[in-house]
């Protein structure tokens, strides 16, 4: 059997933070760097609960329903407890806007930073029992102004995303970065519990072959969607794929290419994700990474919220993919 190599030089997420940091900002407090450790931890510590579910009995439904109206699972719970801890012990954050709260969450004044925080603790909780693979989603704005924290300093255009990621619990754990140069992958390595650089400067391809949305909505969608999706299936046809856990189909496409897409719909005119803690993040890590993330009417890193849970259609993935979409919509709306 074939000795296995152990990397004495190997990149951790810590050491590629800090040498972002030495080469970015070399005269920064480090607050930023602070704040991605307490984050990379936040990801190790739901990643084990995630593995641990089934046996700790953290499966089932806790008994009540989130600010969404969604059922809230034990580990929903628990991996919205981690963020927050990890975040508010962190000295680098001021407020924090999680989907399972209602209102913000302010950090006690001793412990304050300056940056804002909105994440998604355990994306794709529908899917625990049955051991899909979910996510948690994050990314951190600066606090607008010097003084104290006033009433909508969280609600910021996505062009002020100063970092953000997403953590992927699935048959490994990874996590994905973007502190504005580019989008990095992370493999958890349990032997040494460190995240370790395996997906160097992460690109999205111009043009997939994959489309991802869920079909059984196809009655409810506007008539331009029903058109692209159609185009999809004829000639030269693409494959279709839907986990229904947003960072995992949001990874896929990352990787392979395509077009990820969760429209408007009847029951839901103004898209069902959230612009904050969803649609932002992963707009800026696809940007970064080369591709295009829309809504249909504008950019998504151009909206600015006006309340903390805003929901928004997104179209996002392959830059080609996403404007052929785009083509069809003004098409439509030119008919």
């Amino acid at each position: 059997m074939a000795q296995e190599t152990i990397d004495t030089n190997c990149m951790t997420l810590t050491r590629f933070i800090l040498a972002e940091q030495k080469k970015y900002a070399p005269h920064g407090t480090g607050d930023l760097t602070q704040l991605l450790s307490s984050l990379q931890s936040a990801c190790k510590a739901v990643s084990a609960a995630v593995r641990r579910a089934g046996i700790s009995e953290l499966f089932g439904v806790a008994g009540n329903t989130n600010v969404q109206g969604e059922e809230v699972k034990k580990l929903d719970i628990l991996a919205n407890d981690l963020f927050i801890n990890m975040l508010r012990s962190s000295y680098a954050a001021c407020l924090l806007v999680s989907e399972e709260n209602d209102n913000e969450i302010e950090v006690e004044t001793e412990r304050q930073g300056k940056y804002i925080v909105t994440f998604d603790p355990l994306d794709g909780s529908s899917n625990i029992d049955c051991l899909v693979s979910i996510g948690s989603i994050f990314a951190i704005f600066r606090k607008p102004n010097e003084g104290p924290l006033a009433p909508g300093d969280a609600l910021q255009s996505g062009r002020q995303i100063v970092a953000a990621g997403y953590a992927l619990y699935g048959s490994a754990t990874m996590m994905v970065l973007s502190t504005g140069h580019g989008v990095n992958g992370f493999m958890l390595d349990p032997s040494i519990g460190e995240f370790v650089l395996t997906d160097k400067n992460m690109t999205c391809k111009p043009r997939g072959k994959i489309y991802s949305i869920n079909e059984g909505y196809e009655e409810k969608w506007d008539p331009a969607i029903r058109e692209y999706v159609k185009s999809k299936k004829q000639g030269k046809a693409y494959g279709g794929r839907y986990i229904g856990s947003m960072v995992a189909d949001v990874h896929r496409t990352l990787k392979y290419g395509g077009i990820f897409m969760y429209p408007a719909t009847a029951d839901n005119p103004s898209g069902k994700l959230r612009v904050l803690y969803e649609c932002m993040p992963m707009a800026f890590i696809m940007e970064q990474a080369g591709g295009v993330a829309h809504t249909g009417e504008k950019p998504v890193l151009d909206i600015v919220p006006r309340k903390l849970h805003e929901r928004s259609p997104i179209y996002l993935g392959s830059k080609d993919d996403v404007e052929d979409l785009l083509d069809v919509i003004a098409k439509h709306k030119t008919a």
